[in-house]
């Protein structure tokens, strides 16, 4: 039926129009107790064999909403309610910033792919950590907070800014992370660099600590499948030499390459997401994972459409898997068609839990 209705009504939509108006319905569907009580227990039943512990925090299962969908923290318990395991806010900047101008969200309907030049548009960090602040939370889940570089910041400052908004939102993060593949703020990525990223991971970590200081706030970084083999193993390196947390691998792509859509929406500048991702997400994802083992936690996103997906991430090496374009695609039911078929794999599998599965095929290969 969503299919039928995306094909109808969304897809003569302008996507970001699209975008509001489900998350819309989704914030007020959460708002009605009998409603959001109905609506979880359709759309997010609980499978006990799916628990999931990553960086010392408990979650009903590995399979989260990546950041991008809800930048804002608006939304968080309607996707609790659609079913995801956790759910990533942002990116979040220093500063608030309206991103780039329109148009700027394409889809690539041929390839389930999306294109967005978004430009980091938020409310910004202090009125994020305000809302969060004030949060009542109808839904256990795990909120992850992702915070960016503001727009009209110099690159060399970028370590400052950053700072700024760790230490607005990292008490109200059960993990923060830090996203320096984006390509549509100028010059972030270059902040994949090491001599870039130690610095700046340095300071944010220290920023948190000093915060925060009943806990210690897991710390990650977010990189682009663009990266080179080389640098992807450096980051790694880096990584595990500043004791960070975990690796998201990975954010969208500025590649093209094997895309069937029409050319004036493959020649459309942005990151590309979706199942053209997928299987250079799953390479990143293998590198990393036979560079750090399990001395880090490992989170796989890009293309992870249906169970399959997220199962070959597990063997890769991801503790949690995430999505967002495919939500757009397959709607409502996407999280608990994932969890269930999730549910099934494992129960065919040799593996008596998913940790037993994390980085099985990849342990194999490297053997």
């Amino acid at each position: 039926m969503y299919k039928l209705f995306f094909r109808l009504f969304f897809t003569r939509m302008d996507p970001e129009r699209a975008h509001h108006l489900a998350f819309r319905w989704i914030r007020l569907a959460a708002r009605v107790p009998v409603l959001r009580t109905f609506l979880a227990a359709v759309l997010a039943p609980r499978y006990e064999e799916l628990r999931t512990e990553a960086f010392g925090l408990r979650m009903h299962g590995p399979f989260g909403l990546a950041a991008g969908f809800d930048k804002n923290a608006v939304a968080i318990d309607g996707m609790a309610m659609l079913g995801f395991d956790h759910v990533e806010i942002g990116t979040v900047t220093g500063e608030p910033q309206p991103g780039n101008p329109g148009k700027r969200l394409f889809r690539l309907v041929p390839d389930r792919a999306l294109i967005n030049r978004m430009g980091f548009n938020n409310d910004g960090s202090a009125a994020v950590a305000e809302r969060l602040d004030a949060r009542e939370p109808v839904f256990r889940t795990v909120v992850g907070v992702n915070i960016g570089k503001t727009k009209v910041v110099p690159e060399a400052e970028a370590a400052a800014d950053y700072v700024k908004s760790a230490e607005r939102l990292a008490r109200h993060a059960d993990y923060l992370v830090v996203n320096v593949s984006s390509p549509n703020t100028p010059g972030l990525r270059n902040l994949q660099a090491t001599e870039s990223l130690r610095p700046l991971l340095t300071a944010v970590r220290e920023a948190a600590d000093r915060t925060v200081t009943d806990r210690r706030v897991p710390l990650l970084v977010k990189i682009a499948p663009d990266l080179a083999d080389e640098d992807v193993d450096a980051v790694a390196d880096l990584a595990v030499e500043l004791g960070l947390d975990g690796i998201i691998a990975t954010n969208t792509t500025i590649s093209r390459e094997r895309l069937s859509s029409p050319a004036h929406l493959t020649g459309e500048t942005g990151g590309l997401s979706g199942a053209p991702l997928k299987q250079r997400s799953l390479e990143v994802l293998r590198r990393l994972y036979a560079r750090v083992g399990d001395r880090i936690t490992l989170v796989g996103v890009g293309g992870i459409e249906n169970a399959e997906d997220a199962w070959q991430r597990i063997l890769a090496g991801a503790t949690l898997v995430q999505g967002y374009s495919a939500f757009v695609y397959e709607g409502p039911f996407y999280a608990r068609a994932l969890h269930k078929g999730l549910a099934a794999r494992l129960q065919a599998s040799p593996y008596a839990t998913l940790a037993d599965a994390v980085g099985a095929d990849t342990r194999k290969a490297v053997q």
